[in-house]
């Protein structure tokens, strides 16, 4: 079972549910049927300071991943945390989906480059 957890602290309206169903799908493409995601919608400054301390570049950006265990081997039983998903809808506008897939295939290990980009759209065509 996918556990995605969702806190919208970003003082804007979200669909949560929306993005819990997209989240959901993403992985499921990816081979994945049980995992916890966390997910966050964050204000401007929120994400400027986690981009700032993590990243070390002092501006807002649209979506940021924190991976975990990505699709490394677990021993059995052992549930697997992908990590967190950190977007600003302040940034992204209206358009969440494709920042969201962005910020998942990271935590699965995907690199900026063609092969995401072709990713990213194939899950998009498939949960329109």
């Amino acid at each position: 079972m996918i556990e995605v957890e969702l806190e919208n602290r970003s003082g804007v309206d979200v669909d949560e549910s929306g993005a819990v169903a997209l989240a959901c799908h993403a992985l499921a493409e990816e081979g994945l049927h049980a995992a916890e995601l966390g997910l966050a919608f964050v204000p401007p400054d929120e994400i400027r300071a986690l981009k700032s301390e993590h990243l070390g570049i002092d501006e807002p950006t649209d979506v940021l991943s924190f991976p975990i265990d990505g699709l490394d081997d677990l021993p059995e039983g052992v549930p697997r945390a992908l990590g967190d998903v950190v977007i600003c809808p302040q940034v992204v506008g209206d358009d969440w989906r494709w920042p969201l897939v962005h910020g998942i295939l990271h935590l699965l290990g995907y690199e900026h480059g063609d092969q995401m980009e072709r990713r990213e759209q194939e899950i998009l065509e498939r949960a329109a």
